[in-house]
């Protein structure tokens, strides 16, 4: 089976019309290994002494892996040896040209740099300049994010675009019916049966979602890190059905929830698992409440309880049913929830499950809030006019469909004003927020202690399943045989389990010393931790050195796409720390238009698309993921490629004036990162 993988070159190579090369096969052998790292240290020892050879400067991007340390010669002959190393690095199943840039660093380091990770599931980055801290400035008022308006022109063709597609889909389901029933049958009537689905409910996905079939649903395979491969696929009866080709290609991907980069099949937290699996199985076969709680699962609660801050936690084996199975625990009829208009779906089911009565407020607009609670409070509960039982306010730290942040002192201040409930989902925003990675929490600096409830899942930054619920000990205590999800929901496994007590050791850093462990944020105290999993974690991920870095790798690539992004001229939503940045394409046809030339390039990226009903009708976006593991070259080529693609889809409708070019955006990151405002200049 062949993988296909792009060849790095100069900027200008990667056109989007480029073709790409098969690669050939490898070979296995741990004596021509060996022979190779041998080899490679005896061809740096000869360039330090001054020999002729391509030199790094303090300004590149060495790698974070031993893995690079083996490279092509000069004369670019294949030895066996590199074979090898490729074959051990990156699995025998995968054949690649050896002049890929997805797979190995465009500068690599010479064997005196010995790093752990392999560079196509976390890229390697060693310079310290392409690193940044996230955080807000203390005192400085939190902005409200405006969103830039594009031509009419756009908005014209938008709608006409789905007026055209509501027309011709009604045509052809009129005749369809009529000419070719066959096809029809599940919409129509049949022997008497009622038509399982409406043609009515199912109008968009047959007309609109089933022409961009082939960029949803991607199959795929392997790590989802820095970079992954996809299974190509190809439909003869357009979309209908998809064929495997047989075919693989490698891609860079920002499509992928990855902030810190822990999905990766080796290194600490994977050598920790697998012990896990050893000690534990794989399952703990039960419910939470009927013999599925392990010692993992009380270790990792206490663990998460003293990460955001909070007297107790109770973990769920599903993040989306953490919201929806915990809301309808904490309220009920007689309560009153208010909701942000974009809250995510579990939010919604949860409160709708819960039988409260719920507004909604303008998507964080404090001022809009407390009109509303002046309101609600004022006319209490509908027709009887009582007051409330309580009142529930639920928000997102980062909404992940807009890249925005909550502005949470402001509803902090509100909170102590009118003595309602604060619920903060931080699905997005925990382990990729924040100096420390604890959220908004921790990139506002709030006192985790005036938020009532912290929600959270495990998916995002920690390389893991599930989510959380965090907050008072009583609470945690009642919710623990209130929600459904205790008696129901199957227990988390000790793997996952696993995963989230090393990763999260790894951001926290682990210390004996207890003065160390007391305030928050804080270390996890050794005592927390299960010994067997910190035998298995290196140095820089037990001592917090390591994860640290990634979140400042994670922060400067955020910030880096963001500003480019508004420099080149393109319309995006969200903060420019949110690892999430939306770009508007708008108009429908332009989301399989842009999906598929990203994954044609030379240097192939996989992106997500998102349209109505997750977006509004006008508003269709691509939605660039961010991780730490991406470097500072894996954004440039990603820039370039929204540039290229970008401009021939006409998607540069931005307001600002003074527009740089992309050579200059990719020269001058460093300084569009560090820029307090990135002024109309």
């Amino acid at each position: 089976m062949a993988l296909r993988s792009p060849s790095p070159s100069s900027p200008s190579s990667l056109s989007m019309f480029s073709k790409k090369k098969k690669s050939p096969a490898l070979a296995t052998d741990a004596s021509t290994y060996l022979a190779a790292v041998a080899d490679r240290d005896r061809r740096a020892q000869s360039h330090h002494h001054g020999q002729s050879a391509p030199s790094i400067s303090s300004a590149s991007t060495p790698a974070l892996s031993f893995s690079s340390s083996v490279t092509a010669d000069s004369d670019k002959t294949r030895t066996a040896a590199q074979e090898a190393h490729d074959d051990y690095f990156l699995g025998p199943d995968y054949e690649e040209d050896d002049e890929s840039g997805l797979t190995r660093p465009a500068n690599p380091p010479t064997s005196e740099q010995v790093f752990n990770t392999r560079h196509v599931e976390f890229g390697h980055c060693a310079n310290p300049e392409y690193r940044y801290v996230s955080m807000h400035q203390p005192g400085k008022e939190v902005e409200g994010y405006e969103e830039q308006e594009p031509p009419y022109y756009v908005l014209f063709s938008t709608y006409l675009s789905y007026l055209i597609l509501i027309i011709i889909g009604h045509m052809r389901d009129f005749f369809g019916k009529r000419l070719v029933p066959h096809k029809y049958g599940h919409l129509m009537p049949s022997n008497g049966y009622a038509a399982l689905t409406s043609d009515f409910d199912s109008f968009y996905t047959r007309r609109l979602k089933h022409r961009l079939e082939d960029i949803f649903s991607r199959p795929v395979t392997g790590v989802p890190g820095r970079t992954i491969v996809t299974l190509d696929r190809t439909s003869k009866d357009h979309n209908d059905t998809f064929v495997p080709t047989g075919n693989r290609t490698r891609a860079l991907n920002v499509s992928s929830y990855n902030y810190l980069g822990f999905a990766q099949a080796r290194g600490g937290c994977a050598d920790a698992v697998e012990q896990g699996i050893r000690r534990y199985g794989l399952s703990a076969c039960q419910s939470r409440l009927e013999g599925g709680t392990t010692d993992l699962h009380l270790q990792a609660e206490q663990l998460v309880a003293r990460f955001i801050g909070m007297e107790d936690a109770l973990i769920t084996s599903m993040g989306y049913a953490t919201n929806s199975t915990t809301i309808p625990a904490l309220v009920g009829k007689g309560c009153l929830v208010i909701s942000d208009e974009l809250n995510h779906a579990s939010i919604r089911v949860g409160v709708r499950m819960s039988g409260a009565s719920v507004r909604t407020f303008k998507h964080n607009d404090m001022r809009d809030l407390e009109h509303l609670l002046r309101e609600v409070i004022s006319q209490g509960q509908v027709r009887t006019h009582r007051p409330w039982k309580k009142i529930l306010i639920i928000v997102e730290g980062l909404y992940s469909m807009e890249g925005t942040l909550v502005n949470l002192p402001a509803l902090v201040e509100l909170k102590r004003k009118y003595k309602f409930y604060l619920y903060v989902d931080e699905a997005h925003s925990i382990g990729a927020m924040g100096p420390n990675g604890r959220g908004v929490i921790d990139y506002f600096n709030v006192d985790p202690r005036d938020v009532d409830i912290l929600m959270g899942t495990f998916t995002k930054s920690f390389g893991a399943s599930g989510g959380y619920i965090a907050g008072s000990k009583a609470l945690i205590s009642r919710l623990r045989t209130r929600t459904h999800a205790g008696p129901y929901a199957e227990s988390m496994s000790p793997a996952v389990l696993t995963q989230i007590i090393a990763s999260m050791s790894s951001i926290m850093g682990v210390s004996e010393d207890v003065s160390q462990t007391v305030s928050f944020p804080s270390f996890a105290p050794a005592s927390a931790v299960p010994q067997w999993i910190l035998e298995q974690l290196p140095p820089a991920l037990r001592d917090g050195s390591e994860g640290k870095e990634r979140l400042q790798r994670l922060a400067f690539n955020a910030r880096y796409l963001s500003r480019a992004l508004y420099r080149l001229g393109f319309i995006t939503f969200g903060h420019a720390d949110s690892a999430i940045i939306p770009l508007l394409l708008f108009n429908p046809g332009k989301m399989g238009v842009f999906s598929r030339l990203m994954l044609e390039r030379k240097t192939p990226i996989v992106v997500v698309v998102v349209g109505y009903p997750a977006t509004p009708l006008v508003t269709s976006r691509v939605r660039f993921c961010l991780s730490a593991a991406h470097t500072k070259e894996d954004v440039d080529t990603l820039l370039r490629a929204i540039d290229e693609v970008g401009t021939a889809l006409d998607l540069k409708h931005g307001k600002i004036k003074n527009r740089w070019t992309i050579d200059e955006v990719c020269a001058r990151a460093v300084e569009l990162v560090n820029l307090e405002e990135d002024h109309d200049a």
